[in-house]
């Protein structure tokens, strides 16, 4: 990979249009909640897959839960956090804004955690 091709973390910009494609393709339950739990986007700290970027943003909080853009992966995910301004779980779920906000709407609704796809795992090669 050349200095041309490096990745480089996504701007407030880019951000804020993947927000925005994400809050116009909302079910009114939906923005409703979004409505209640966004924020204005921080970066976050997440060890170890987000120190390259600054961190990643969040964009959205509910209880211990945060909804945060992972810009390596591209996608958004819920996480759990215990620290204000740290992410304790990595995800790489690639979901879209309103997937991830349905997915604290089932939390809310059910209880339960519909689960996430975590960090990437060593290939372990038969010998």
């Amino acid at each position: 990979m050349t200095d041309q091709e490096a990745w480089q973390p996504i701007s407030r910009e880019a951000l804020q249009g993947e927000v925005s494609g994400g809050v116009g393709r909302m079910s009114p339950e939906q923005r409703r909640l979004w409505d209640a739990v966004s924020i204005t986007p921080e970066k976050w700290q997440q060890e170890p897959y987000g120190k390259e970027g600054g961190g990643f943003w969040v964009v959205a909080l509910l209880g211990p839960n945060v909804v945060w853009y992972n810009d390596i992966e591209e996608g958004f995910n819920c996480s759990r956090y215990s620290n204000y301004g740290t992410i304790d779980e990595y995800g790489c779920n690639q979901d879209e804004l309103e997937w991830a906000i349905q997915a604290l709407l089932n939390l809310i609704m059910t209880g339960q955690n519909a689960g996430s796809f975590g960090p990437p795992e060593s290939l372990a090669l038969p010998s």
